[in-house]
């Protein structure tokens, strides 16, 4: 009888070595979000961009590893509005876009334009391949838009391409990085980039300085 107890547990031991059984259903997909727990972030690579009529600049839609489809906005920065827009209730974003161009010193219909640049070069830097997101899930505005960092694969952090491009603003929440960097180092570091596209007269600025 001992010899049948030994054959049932030798069985077992391979069932449970076996890498070919299959995985818990609670188990997270393996392409997932991988915590990082020093600094708060959840970490997605292999992201997607994710056509959508209301995607601009510093805004857009996002398809994660699990499928899922999220929209998420940049720290830090704030591109023009893409277009004038005109909303339920009689509302229109003129009022916002009015503000934007009082910033770079130009008129409202020229910080249109610099927001079809950025929505633009969002597009071309994002949608050629898969990019990384780095998120709390923050939602200051209640309504699904989350603040994140967004990393290409084939450059910088996405806002530091933005305002170095004169394509953005530096506005909107500001949040230590992924990496531990806190607010004031980062905020150093994109005036730096800021004051390079004011030498160097890119985007926003090339108007401004005409």
């Amino acid at each position: 009888m001992w010899h049948v107890v030994v054959i049932l547990i030798a069985s077992a031991i391979v069932w449970f070595l076996d890498p070919r059984q299959p995985s818990s259903p609670k188990d997270k997909p393996a392409a997932s979000a991988s915590a990082a727990a020093k600094s708060g972030y959840e970490t997605f690579t292999g992201c997607q961009w994710v056509d959508h009529r209301q995607n601009d600049g510093d805004s857009f839609r996002v398809k994660l590893p699990d499928g899922r489809i999220e929209q998420f906005r940049l720290y830090y920065v704030d591109s023009p509005e893409s277009e004038f827009r005109s909303y339920r209730g009689g509302e229109t974003n003129r009022e916002r876009i009015h503000e934007q161009a009082k910033v770079f010193g130009i008129t409202d219909e020229q910080a249109v334009e610099i927001g079809r640049r950025a929505k633009k070069l969002t597009y071309d830097t994002l949608s050629r391949g898969s990019f990384t997101i780095q998120t709390k899930w923050e939602d200051p505005f209640h309504d699904r838009r989350y603040h994140a960092f967004v990393t290409p694969a084939s450059g910088p952090l996405l806002d530091e391409t933005l305002v170095r491009e004169g394509l953005a603003r530096i506005h909107t929440k500001g949040a230590p990085l992924p990496d531990g960097t806190e607010v004031k180092p980062r905020l150093k570091t994109l005036r730096a980039l800021e004051d390079e596209a004011k030498r160097s007269k890119r985007g926003a600025w090339a108007i401004t300085m005409r």
